[in-house]
């Protein structure tokens, strides 16, 4: 029976049945949308490799040429009982050879996107793919003139005021420099690995023996001590040297794995590039893993088309979010608390819930109904349970009015047992298998389709128009990777632009009806990040599931997005006061705050006084600050950068900053490090240069290594020398709000002058808020419009 089912396996790997890339290790099966690893498919023999070799012609001018690529294949080696493989050029036996060629010249084209950015394309055959709309590009990138070129007999020179980009024509390599020309990093010839025993492939293309189809392996040096961040939302170590990362949108059950809800095509290296890779096929990033000098980029797709940057971390971010689009700004009362459970069911639990709310001074602005409010427990069919619902537009009314916006949960899959199952397939809404039946037990919606994008659309307008504020964009990792979708694709192209369609539809329809740029989404991929906002999917509720959804927000921030959150105290089971009490500070100091979980959360629920007054003291800290919150998320959507923010963002010429991954910068201004174990109240903490200053008692600390204790809440907390924070009487809801009166606090210490940013409502953009300290007293530098502002 075992080798009757292992025979059927292998016929099905064979007929590429498993999908092109199962991880067939150790005799399991590939099971379905797990992440894909592209590069087994480079380390297999019976595939046929092409290398790089040297440029046949190219114009300097116009940027285009011919590259020649060297027949190859994977050879193996035996030494001493150890057998390996290596790449050697091969002499091919097709048939008619008079029909193929042995060295292929395939084009390659260079084009200057802007003095910052560049884009190689890299073709492996002879067909170009034809033009279309890219879903993740915001727009048609534009056209620089500002690089100059010079050519001589060996090279052809590229350069602008940040960067430079040499092709060496043979053997043909593209050498990335900075503005002084110093080398950043360079592609992998095969003549590279002659000074090493181990013989790497270097920059190369296969095409498959299984099917004969084409990806493409981008092969780039790594240098000594260099640093890669970014790729999604990683919950593994921030610096991705070392690593092995397959983006593939994929369901990981948390935030504790090397698997991403979130994975971005994108990352940027410490020495002062970044790249991203504008493809929606299964990439593989080996950032040194297999090779400690090389980063190999394994990739699904069978062209290269490569977004290259120069410039410190904030340029390439800005850059890149030129590229795919800038966050768009949520609205106020987003930043405010969302309570919610798995789930409530019923508008008196809704009812109850909000009277707790406001009796216990919880300041709070959403109440969120997962997955309960249907008349089936998770059967989505977009209509409150008459019997435990009986008048949901005078609950939606009532909470309003009490300060509170409603967001609903939902998906895209819909079981048999949906009252919508058999509608959406006799329409023909539905992503189909190659037999154009249904490729799964469920029907997941196929949003490359227009006519589903209405259909839906439809029924959440039917929600918002009653006043439902948001829908939760839960799930989208899992659509059909064997899938024919309407936009003519496999799924081997969409289930990574699943998560991005989704989230468009979405937030598209939200902001047609309220005119507020709105969700909650769990997955995503390259361009969600102009539908805000996103958290971070179910998390353990142990330390390891604080320290993984810390990492993975800080991961996502460098990806290229402003906005996130988390559930506080993780999602699955009940979570223990200390870690409750040390993870509440973290939540309330990030863009969006929620407590949610599969047990209850909402704090008078904890038999705790110390649970109750720390969800309470958060809370209200997060509503003071809701000016600061305000203008600095403005900031965020107009320069591509993130509110949960990477010490190095702001710190790039401190080298220490680039090594932490437990602390980050909220903001431009304050410092925050969440206190990560059990049973502490304080921790060493590095603090990049200039002086800090305690936020809650005003201590004051010099850069380096310093061990702190928690104050007033248990997290530690600190303010840049020369800082001006924005603060607000506190309300309980954004609602309540009196942006006429703002209380500026100044902290400085050996500064003699401090800054910070004013977003009112009623503003079009951000004020600059300039303040003298010379004589020991704040005295505002300027005008501040639209408020009165005091000290």
């Amino acid at each position: 029976m075992k080798k009757a089912f292992l025979a059927v396996a292998l016929l099905m790997f064979a007929s590429g049945d498993l999908l092109s890339q199962p991880q067939y290790n150790q005799g399991s099966l590939y099971l379905m949308n797990q992440s894909l690893d592209m590069s087994a498919d480079f380390h297999d023999m019976s595939n046929t490799l092409f290398f790089a070799d040297h440029l046949d012609s190219f114009d300097a001018k116009s940027g285009e040429g011919m590259l020649n690529w060297k027949r190859g294949r994977l050879v193996p080696r035996q030494a001493f009982n150890t057998n390996c493989s290596q790449p050697q050029k091969l002499q091919m036996l097709d048939f008619p050879n008079t029909a193929y060629v042995n060295d292929p010249n395939l084009k390659f084209t260079i084009e200057f996107i802007t003095p910052r950015t560049a884009r190689i394309k890299v073709f492996t055959t002879i067909v170009e793919p034809k033009k279309s709309e890219s879903v993740m590009l915001v727009k048609e990138p534009g056209k620089d003139n500002s690089w100059k070129v010079s050519e001589s007999a060996d090279k052809i020179v590229y350069s602008s005021s940040y960067g430079t980009i040499q092709i060496n024509k043979n053997p043909w390599r593209i050498v990335l420099k900075d503005k002084s020309g110093r080398v950043l990093s360079q592609t992998a010839t095969l003549s590279d690995a002659d000074s090493t025993q181990v013989k790497y492939t270097p920059f190369s293309f296969i095409k498959r023996g299984t099917d004969n189809a084409r990806r493409i392996n981008p092969v780039f040096t790594l240098a000594a001590n260099e640093m890669i961040f970014g790729c999604g939302e990683s919950a593994t170590g921030l610096n991705k040297v070392g690593q092995k990362l397959n983006l593939f949108v994929t369901d990981p059950q948390g935030p504790e794995t090397d698997q991403m809800y979130k994975p971005i095509p994108f990352f940027m290296s410490s020495r002062g590039y970044g790249m991203f890779m504008h493809t929606s096929a299964p990439v593989t990033c080996d950032f040194g893993a297999s090779y400690i000098g090389l980063n190999k980029l394994f990739m699904g797709d069978e062209n290269l088309d490569l977004f290259i940057f120069f410039g410190e971390p904030k340029d390439i971010l800005n850059e890149y979010t030129e590229l795919v689009g800038k966050p768009g700004m949520p609205p106020l009362w987003s930043f405010g608390t969302w309570m919610s459970r798995i789930t409530y069911f019923s508008e008196k639990e809704g009812y109850e819930v909000a009277a707790n709310i406001r009796k216990n001074k919880y300041p709070c602005d959403v109440i969120h109904f997962d997955t309960g409010w249907f008349d089936v427990d998770w059967q989505c069919d977009y209509k409150f349970s008459k019997n435990r619902f009986p008048n949901p537009e005078k609950m939606l009314s009532d909470f309003k009015k009490d300060g509170f916006h409603v967001c609903l949960w939902q998906l895209p899959y819909f079981t048999p047992k949906n009252s919508y199952f058999q509608e959406l397939i006799d329409k023909n809404m539905y992503v189909k298998n190659g037999n154009g039946e249904l490729p799964y037990e469920d029907v997941v919606l196929d949003f490359s389709n227009p006519e589903t994008v209405k259909w839906y659309q439809d029924k959440l307008a039917g929600l918002l128009k009653i006043g439902v504020s948001a829908i939760k964009v839960d799930f989208g990792e899992g659509a059909p990777l064997n899938g024919i979708y309407a936009s003519g694709k496999s799924g081997w192209y969409e289930h990574n632009l699943y998560p991005l369609r989704y989230n468009k539809a979405v937030a598209d329809i939200t902001k047609d009806l309220h005119n507020e740029n709105i969700m909650w989404a769990r997955s995503a991929w390259a361009g969600s990040q102009r539908y805000p906002l996103h958290w971070g999917g179910d998390a353990a509720t142990t330390n390891t599931g604080l320290l993984g959804t810390l990492r993975e927000g800080l991961s996502f921030g460098l990806s290229g997005f402003s906005f996130w959150s988390h559930d506080m105290g993780g999602f699955v089971t009940s979570t223990p006061e200390d870690l409750y009490c040390r993870w509440l500070p973290f939540g309330f100091l990030t863009s969006h705050t929620r407590a949610h979980g599969a047990p209850p959360t909402e704090p008078w629920l904890y038999d705790s006084k110390r649970v109750q007054d720390t969800f309470r003291k958060s809370a209200e800290m997060k509503y003071q600050l809701m000016p600061y919150v305000y203008a600095q998320a403005k900031e965020c959507t107009e320069k591509g950068l993130p509110m949960l923010r990477a010490l190095f963002i702001e710190f790039p010429d401190d080298p220490g900053a680039w090594k932490i991954e437990d602390e980050y910068m909220f903001g431009s201004q304050i410092f925050v490090a969440p206190l990560m174990e059990s049973g502490i109240n304080e921790r060493v903490v590095y603090l990049p240069k200039g002086k800090w200053i305690d936020y809650h008692d005003g201590k004051v600390y010099n850069s380096g290594w310093n061990t702190i204790k928690a104050g007033t809440l248990p997290i530690i907390m600190l303010v840049r020398d020369g800082s001006v924070l924005p603060h607000i009487k506190l309300a309980q809801s954004t609602s309540e709000m009196d942006w006429s009166k703002i209380n500026l606090k100044v902290y400085c210490v050996e500064k003699k002058s401090a800054e910070g940013l004013l977003f009112l409502p009623s503003d079009s953009k951000t004020q600059s808020i300039k303040v003298n300290y010379e004589q020991g007293k704040p005295v505002l530098s300027g005008n501040v419009t639209g408020t009165k502002v005091s000290f």
